[in-house]
């Protein structure tokens, strides 16, 4: 066992004398070691369940025959940390994630691991740890939350984004808002709809990082307790059996993962965290990868934002599995943590709602939920959600209006200066210029509660929350910090947005577009000290998974 090296030999007497210490028998010594990583904390409700959860799993590895030790791994929460300084921090996140899990695990030789997650960059940093280090490695996800309730009608997160600009409009007073601060999120979960969270839940079940049904099992659900002891279980025998991440996470599985997640119309995020995790995995993916997927996969779960099912009501309907179940004919062979191969679990896969999880002939749309844009104005790409775009803002002509930060954007915003017509630019947030490539879920929500969401296209470096809908393009590449295109846009220019076609276009002349580059000048940094100003000099472009490379 891999712990051997921490308990064998006389050499190993001091280390012994020390996990003694911890009130270890010397009969347990003999078992394998399984190190949980739990990322409870009482900032984040997607995590605030999650001690019960850890009682679980902790019994299901006392019952399968190891030796649970837990240690923690910080979590930040976008929706509090949004519009604000905070969210710089949020995808930088993601790498000290992965580097703590690393670090705990290589230093203290667990035979494997549990990784107890949820929400936007916990989730795709404990999956890059774990491509990383590839010792057995089960995934649990703590789940989602229930749906709030407002006046007879379901609520969300993303209601109480959208009614600052209700409020703003007058479309809702500040007695209605204060009613639905304290009903959107109602309690523990990741928030409820395929935000990134969620999605990067079911994107995890359709990698085979964790157990059937886990992914939309609900939080504080008797469920997702039996998930995570049987979690706890199986990790001793994929320990047993030295079934790694890597011989789960192959190139197969990763295109599995992204056609679920393209059925679903997930989050845009996934575009920058699969290619980081199958990057730790020794494995290169390209955008242009989902936008192949995309054309091939017909949206079959019309999910929040962009339509209206929870993930109750995609969890009561079947789960993965049962959008598995849809694509059991394409799906590509691989293993999972459950000891089945992911065919399998398709074929067992079952529906019980085909209007939440709709057969293929009479999908919601004949693509998927992502589209990856190029053109003069993206040279290395783009990507939008393309299913939770109106039929009638697919193709679009507008006025450049810019702004160089999102502040900057969200006052113009407020102050009724966006009108109909208007292609709103919001750059220097990508990876490098931001730093950290901030979400845009305050200027979006408020461009759809002022009810511009069908006259008005929203552009960016950085990126959109998976709670975004409407005609929002982000992860422009290359960003406004490395000289890329969007960089010498100026208000009045004309931008034409074609997503049929692929297409992110400025109406200016190549000789004009090289006259403005020549004599762009970089920009100071944002932030100068501290973690994030060492992150922006090493960071990735957004078309390569915004990763950082050593």
């Amino acid at each position: 066992m891999r712990s051997d090296r921490i308990k064998k030999g006389l050499e190993r007497a001091p280390h012994r004398s020390l996990l003694f210490a911890t009130g270890i028998t010397r009969s347990e010594l003999d078992k394998p070691m399984i190190g949980v990583a739990t990322s409870f904390t009482d900032l984040i409700p997607g995590h605030t369940g999650m001690r019960d959860l850890e009682r679980f799993i902790e019994k299901g590895v006392h019952a399968g025959g190891g030796w649970p030790q837990f240690f923690g791994i910080p979590g930040i929460c976008d929706g509090i940390a949004m519009g604000h300084r905070g969210m710089h921090y949020s995808l930088p996140s993601r790498e000290l994630i992965a580097d703590m899990v690393e670090s705990v695990a290589m230093a203290h030789a667990f035979d494997g691991l549990v990784l107890l997650t949820n929400c936007d960059k916990i989730t795709p940093g404990m999956l890059m740890a774990a491509a990383r280090l590839n010792i057995p490695t089960i995934v649990v996800t703590a789940g989602a939350m229930h749906s709030g309730n407002f006046q007879g009608k379901r609520v969300n997160l993303i209601s109480a984004f959208e009614a600052v600009g209700k409020v703003r409009k007058g479309e809702m007073s500040s007695r209605e808002l204060a009613e639905l601060e304290t009903c959107a999120c109602p309690g523990p979960g990741s928030c409820q709809g395929m935000y990134t969270a969620n999605t990067m839940a079911c994107v995890t079940e359709s990698l085979g990082m964790s157990l059937p049904g886990c992914a939309t099992a609900l939080a504080v659900s008797g469920e997702k307790r039996r998930i995570a002891f049987e979690s706890g279980q199986r990790i001793v025998g994929l320990v047993k059996e030295d079934l790694t991440p890597r011989k789960i996470m192959t190139r197969n599985a990763f295109e599995n993962a992204i056609r679920i997640d393209m059925a679903l119309g997930g989050s845009t995020n996934t575009t920058l965290h699969i290619p980081a995790i199958a990057h730790e995995a020794g494995i290169e993916l390209s955008i242009a990868t989902f936008d192949m997927i995309s054309r091939t996969t017909p949206h079959i779960c019309n999910m929040l934002p962009g339509g209206p099912t929870y993930m109750e009501d995609l969890d009561i309907a079947g789960g993965i599995p049962g959008v598995l179940s849809r694509f059991k004919k394409v799906i590509k062979s691989s293993p999972t943590v459950s000891g089945k191969n992911i065919i399998a679990l398709a074929k067992a896969g079952r529906v019980g709602n085909d209007d939440v999880i709709r057969p293929l002939d009479k999908a919601y749309h004949q693509q998927g939920g992502i589209a990856v844009l190029s053109g003069n104005l993206a040279p290395n790409g783009s990507v939008v959600k393309q299913t939770a775009v109106s039929d009638g803002m697919m193709q679009f002509e507008g006025k450049a209006i810019v702004f160089d930060s999102e502040e900057e954007a969200m006052k113009a915003i407020l102050a009724n200066k966006i009108k109909p017509g208007h292609v709103l630019v919001i750059r220097y947030e990508g990876p490098k210029g931001g730093p950290g490539m901030r979400e845009m879920l305050s200027p979006t929500s408020a461009i759809s509660g002022m009810g511009l969401g069908e006259s008005v296209v929203l552009l960016t470096d950085g990126r959109f929350s998976g709670g975004t809908r409407g005609p929002c393009i982000g992860h422009i590449s290359p960003e406004a910090a490395e000289g890329g295109p969007i960089a010498i846009v100026r208000n009045g220019d004309r931008i034409v947005l074609d997503i049929p076609n692929r297409k992110l276009e400025i109406k200016l002349s190549k000789a004009e577009i090289k006259k403005r580059l020549a004599a762009w000048k970089p920009r100071e940094p944002k932030i100068k000290s501290g973690w994030l100003a060492r992150y922006a000099k090493v960071v990735t472009s957004a078309n390569t998974g915004a990763i950082v490379k050593a």
